[in-house]
């Protein structure tokens, strides 16, 4: 996995800056890609609509999500809301997975 160069205090320019932040945007397609292919098994586990939703769990998980931004001095509201965008877009793609099973 790519790492980054310089640290935000260590960068010269905006060209510096773009630089780390493809980077890391690089890092976090990678990861979601692994990640994808979990969302890609666990269609085979579900038996629902209602099960590939899940509710419950990801509304469990979004609240662990928050936790960890705070844990982080991140803004909570902020990731929340990326997992929630995030969580749909997945649960979207594994509904047409469960689907085709």
């Amino acid at each position: 996995m790519l790492m980054t160069h310089r640290s935000p205090d260590q960068c010269r320019d905006m060209q510096d800056i773009r630089t780390e932040i493809d980077t890391i945007d690089r890092q976090i397609i990678a990861l979601l890609g692994q990640r994808i292919g979990y969302v890609q098994a666990a269609a085979a586990f579900k038996t629902s609509a209602a099960s590939v939703r899940a509710e419950e769990r990801v509304n469990a998980m979004l609240a662990v999500r928050r936790q960890w931004a705070e844990e982080e001095h991140l803004p909570p509201d902020l990731v929340e809301k990326v997992y929630r965008t995030l969580v749909e877009g997945f649960i979207q793609h594994e509904m047409t997975q469960w689907q085709k099973s």
